[in-house]
């Protein structure tokens, strides 16, 4: 046995990336270089619950006494032994972090900073994202060496694929036994996009090398320009600065941009006289516009609800088409079809009708319970003219909008949650806070919408206009909406907002 360890590199990448090309790249340019070397992998799970985790080691042949005999190497990483951990996006480097891969006295960690949702975070019904900086700073205080920045936006910007940019990570880190040459020769040796996969190399070679210090700047922290005025809603964007505290304003900002987009300037004036009420109700309860920013907030996500008409808005914008091509790698010239697998409902179609129509409709569907069952299937490519122009036309039904069932109902229903709010912060503003926050239940589209409807139904019936009306006190009420709302969230299914909302067995007793 030789006491010489060989260089480990751990590699966790998602399906799409280029792991396995990756992996083969590195040990091409390790046999090349004369060194030892053995490449194992293990398949992730699909849908984005785990990575496919490519293993590597490597060792110098004087070292290895090859000349005698083969060095025998592990087939699995070992938690306090990698050399080099490469992950692919940041909680992939999360979870390297928290199995021990990561380590001070040994550990380089070259990772991207940018972030793909895991399944868990896109199916919550909160806002259930992973806190990024947690792996900033785990990395910084955990890995020997750090390499870390958004290597996405790079090879999109290289019209290339990031493996090629954790490929030059690795190589301007100098963690391994191997020089820059011998990199580029694999990368020619594999044969597919050279050129590209080399400007992405060098590009993410050179950011290494500059050691920036990357950071996740939080949008609390950006700044704003408040001089421009955005296309068609800068009379709006005026009003902001002249009515409402700088505590709000980059949210309202922003929900102004969302609603001239979503509708038109007339609709984005809306959202700013709803929220004058709000507003002068905190300055009377000697706030600090900590309610006027939420319901800013939740008040601009509400009244742009999803419906076909968002969608087909949404599926025909240029960039939307730009980003595609990037993420598939189509050069400039080459042909891209997209199809669009739609699958509206019997309330999702209803609600372009007007309501004399869409209420009898919705409530026959109902009592014949088909209203669940009823969903078609549309299959458009909106690459094509026809399909393209459909689903412009689509777009164009937001004139439409406003005559429409549901369209009528969801303003009703704003309407009344915000005297719920204003009404609340005239008792206590953390009562307040817990009315506004129950927006995060409306969510969604199809069964997951009726879902979270009902269960904000639920807590306002039930919790909110009894509180309002004399019958609980503001501090019992506040945290029985909190414990309702984050139950609901929890489960979408319903029996934990039951069992919330269910009345203390003492007080059931008496009733009875």
């Amino acid at each position: 046995m030789t006491d010489a360890r060989p260089t480990t590199l751990l590699i966790a990448a998602m399906g799409g990336e280029g792991g396995g090309v990756l992996s083969d790249w590195i040990i091409n340019a390790a046999q090349a270089e004369g060194l030892v070397v053995q490449g194992t992998s293990i398949p992730g799970v699909a849908q984005r619950t785990g990575a496919t985790v490519y293993y590597i080691e490597m060792a110098a042949a004087e070292d290895s006494d090859v000349a005698s005999r083969r060095p025998v190497m592990s087939l699995y990483p070992v938690p306090g032994n990698v050399d080099v951990m490469v992950a692919s996006e940041l909680v992939e480097a999360g979870r390297a972090i928290q199995n021990g891969f990561v380590t001070p006295d040994c550990t380089t960690l070259i990772a991207s900073t940018h972030r793909v949702f895991a399944i868990g975070e896109r199916g919550a019904m909160g806002d259930q994202r992973f806190d990024s900086e947690r792996v900033l700073r785990a990395a910084g205080e955990l890995a020997k060496q750090r390499v870390m920045f958004d290597m996405d936006q790079l090879a999109r910007d290289q019209n290339s694929v990031i493996n090629s940019v954790l490929l030059g990570a690795i190589a301007g880190s100098d963690c391994l036994p191997i020089p820059v040459s011998r990199f580029e020769e694999a990368v020619r040796a594999h044969g597919v996009a050279v050129e590209r996969s080399l400007a992405a190399f060098h590009a993410g070679m050179d950011q290494a090398r500059a050691d920036r210090a990357p950071r996740i700047i939080p949008d609390s922290e950006r700044k704003r320009d408040w001089r421009a005025a955005d296309a068609g809603a800068g009379r709006e964007l005026a009003r902001i600065v002249a009515e409402f505290p700088e505590a709000a304003r980059d949210f309202i900002r922003e929900g102004v941009n969302r609603l001239a987009d979503y509708q038109d300037a007339p609709y984005a004036g809306r959202y700013l006289d709803r929220l004058r009420p709000v507003r002068d109700a905190e300055v009377a309860a000697n706030g600090n516009g900590g309610l006027l920013r939420e319901t800013a907030r939740h008040l601009a996500l509400w009244m742009s609800y999803e419906d076909v008409i968002r969608v087909a808005q949404a599926k025909t914008r240029p960039e939307r088409f730009a980003r595609v091509r990037q993420e598939v790698g189509v050069g400039d010239g080459e042909p891209l079809r997209i199809v669009e697998f739609l699958k509206p409902g019997a309330e999702e179609i209803a609600s372009l009708l007007p309501g004399w129509l869409a209420r009898p409709l919705l409530a026959n569907a109902e009592r014949g319970g088909w209203a669940s069952r009823i969903n078609v299937g549309l299959h458009i490519p909106s690459t094509s003219l026809w399909g393209y122009g459909l689903l412009r036309l689509m777009a164009g039904m937001r004139r439409l909008r406003p005559h429409g069932h549901r369209f009528k109902a969801e303003q009703a229903a704003i309407d009344r949650w915000l005297d719920a709010v204003t009404r609340a912060a005239a008792i206590d503003l953390e009562l307040a806070g817990e009315v506004a926050a129950c927006v995060r239940l409306r969510k969604g589209y199809s069964d997951t919408y009726r879902r979270g409807r009902g269960s904000f139904d639920g807590i306002m019936d039930t919790l909110v206009w009894p509180t309002l009306d004399g019958g609980m006190a503001p501090d019992a009420a506040a945290t029985a909406i909190r414990r309702a709302r984050e139950a609901a969230l929890a489960d979408p299914e319903g029996s934990a907002l039951d069992a919330a909302l269910a009345p203390p067995p003492a007080l059931k007793a008496a009733a009875e």
